[in-house]
């Protein structure tokens, strides 16, 4: 662990950058090979907004960057923080990372989420990400760059409150990038190993729930890492693979959708909440 430790305080750039890319090639190529659903679409056409979405993210959180790491440096400097008070000496390691990871994951994932889908004008910010037809590997950083402001301020706070150091920062960061990526993917996993993966962490299945059009499937299972921030908050739910439909039903134009000059204008729409479901799965 603690060499994880120390290659996380000091990972280069370029290693980052290989992750964010590598990942994405990666699940690119196996959700092509074993898809779930066989989607009559051209892949790099459908891509291309994604990773234009994609690119903005790396830039806004490239730039505000000196943010994470001056309030990473103050909290261990002042330890500071939910972990440092825990776990004074940074003893055992093992727990001190793994509850850093798993605090961020609530505060930098699941809470930004939750607030995101409650919070109308947030809400129409982040519809950007559920209006994607086809949920592939490339729809797991199509954020509207007014979201990534969004989403860096609350990892922000959590690093402030869990008081993570700059090493945890990182490899939660990089966990969280692998874990949207395999969550989104277009990928057929056995229902088995999904049902048991999603008690500890969110599995693909679990995830896609979250990208059905309707509600309340819209309004469930938030968590990007853990699933266990859902279920202790009762948010979890379930449906069947076979029954799922991408998009917002309120929002329907494909074409639209697809379009990156209409998805930047997509937050300044009026607000319309999504249909709720006749067919709950209890």
């Amino acid at each position: 662990m603690e060499s994880i430790f120390n290659y996380f305080e000091n990972i280069p750039s370029s290693h980052r950058s290989l992750i964010l890319v590598g990942g994405l090639a990666f699940f690119w190529m196996l959700e092509s090979g074993l898809p779930l659903f066989k989607f009559k679409y051209n892949k790099w056409r459908h891509a291309l907004p994604n990773l234009f979405f994609t690119l903005t993210t790396v830039i806004i959180n490239f730039a505000l960057a000196f943010l994470l790491v001056g309030t990473s440096d103050w909290v261990s400097t002042n330890d500071f923080g939910m972990i440092n008070w825990l776990f004074p000496t940074e003893e055992p390691l093992w727990i001190y990372v793994l509850l850093g990871v798993l605090f961020l994951d609530f505060f930098g994932a699941y809470l930004a989420h939750y607030v995101e889908h409650k919070v109308k004008p947030l809400w129409m910010v982040h519809l950007v990400h559920h209006t994607d037809h086809k949920v592939d590997t490339t729809t797991a950083n199509r954020h509207h760059p007014i979201e990534s402001l969004i989403r860096f301020s609350f990892t922000l706070l959590g690093v402030f409150i869990v008081g993570t150091p700059i090493a945890i920062v990182m490899l939660y960061q990089a966990m969280s990038l692998i874990f949207t990526q395999f969550t989104h993917a277009n990928l057929k996993m056995s229902k088995a190993l999904d049902k048991v993966l999603s008690y500890v962490i969110v599995s693909p299945d679990m995830h896609k729930i979250h990208h059905h059009y309707r509600l309340p499937y819209t309004d469930s299972n938030y968590g990007n890492i853990f699933s266990i921030w859902d279920r202790i908050f009762g948010t979890y739910m379930y449906m069947d693979r076979e029954k799922l439909v991408y998009g917002v039903d309120v929002f329907p134009d494909e074409k639209k959708n697809t379009h990156i000059g209409e998805l930047l204008k997509q937050p300044f729409q009026k607000y319309e909440k999504p249909t709720f479901s006749p067919d709950v799965e209890k």
